[in-house]
């Protein structure tokens, strides 16, 4: 009977301490997010305006778990293709999560406003973008203005010269010498202040600069109105494919005859489609969606011509054997181009 109950008890032990385990694993929080495959999701339900918006473009996401993933999560996402660990401080910057969340939507603010100032341009219709200014989203460590700039400070100017465009800012401030003198004119609320500091070199760029993370703060108008509300899809990434939208709703066209046509890229006032990040788990998603085309940019302004989307794109495609074309732009016109030359003929 003792050996019984000993027995018993050991196996209850053993239970608790399987339990324990498992919760340990399951719940013991990692220094790593986990970044995956997202959706594809339609851009007209974005937009907004009284002309027809055709279902044809899709932008692709990055699924990225909302807190550091547990031990057991970590784990689990050795078994799942195309699924990430990234390091809190390389994911978030040294940020806040809110901080972090709170960038990815003036990213996409801008990128809608780009988008719409571009198609209207590109369409001929009446359009203004009216630059006001750059978001402070991050003040670097060794910038002398760490304790002076707040997060959402918008910078105007600096050393009495007003800026018409961020390359413009960024432009004067790496012509100046490091630890030179600068006073910069900033809006905070509704308060205009002026802070003075130095020239650092600033991290990442090693270029003379004020050592800020920054997004741009514009505002666009155009005739017919238009406007987009991605909602909680955050980023700068769908900017191709809200300028692509834009620009359908703004000459009523249907652009790819009702083919599912994917893509990502960040887009410029003047066009220009910029390199972004997760480009292999955008490609996996959309090639799940089932979409025919897939935009991929060809910037090489900051990584090597083998590391460029595009080039990530096509490996990614070719390891997946996929049926989906990944199509490079390196502008909108390149997007558009190809639009027209393989469905405008159809009937």
């Amino acid at each position: 009977m003792k050996n019984k109950q000993k027995k018993s008890l050991r196996n209850w032990l053993i239970a608790l301490v399987a339990i324990v385990a498992v919760a340990f694993l399951a719940f013991w929080p990692t220094d790593y997010y986990i970044e995956s495959p997202g959706e594809a999701v339609a851009v007209n339900q974005f937009i907004k305006s009284k002309n027809k918006k055709p279902a044809n473009f899709y932008l692709v996401t990055v699924s990225v778990t909302s807190r550091p993933a547990s031990i057991l999560e970590y784990l689990w996402s050795y078994t799942r293709p195309y699924s990430e660990r990234v390091p809190s401080k390389e994911l978030l910057g040294g940020q806040t999560s809110a901080q972090y969340n709170e960038l990815q939507n003036w990213y996409m603010e801008t990128s809608q406003q780009n988008a719409i100032y571009y198609a209207a341009k590109k369409a001929g219709k009446k359009h203004s973008l009216k630059y006001l200014g750059v978001y402070v989203m991050e003040v670097q460590k060794k910038s002398s203005f760490k304790h002076k700039l707040q997060i959402g400070d918008t910078v105007l100017g600096a050393n009495g010269r007003r800026f018409h465009s961020t390359e413009e800012m960024m432009t004067y401030l790496r012509k100046q010498k490091i630890g030179s003198k600068v006073t910069i004119s900033v809006l905070r609320g509704k308060q205009k202040k002026h802070f003075t500091g130095r020239i650092v070199k600033v991290k990442g760029t090693n270029k003379p600069g004020i050592g800020i993370q920054l997004v741009e703060h514009v505002t666009v108008k155009t005739t017919p109105k238009l406007t987009i509300n991605a909602g909680e899809i955050g980023g700068p990434s769908a900017g191709l494919m809200f300028t692509l939208e834009s620009y359908e709703v703004f000459t009523k066209q249907n652009l790819s005859k009702d083919h599912k046509i994917a893509g990502t890229g960040t887009i410029s006032p003047t066009g220009k489609v910029g390199i972004i990040g997760g480009v292999d788990k955008k490609v996996v998603a959309a090639s799940r969606a089932g979409a025919e085309v897939f935009f991929a940019p060809t910037d090489n302004t900051s990584v090597k011509a083998s590391q460029t989307n595009y080039a990530v794109a096509k490996r990614t495609a070719k390891k997946i054997h996929t049926k989906m074309k990944i199509v490079p732009v390196d502008t909108f016109d390149d997007a558009l181009h190809y639009l027209k030359k393989h469905y405008q003929k159809e009937k």
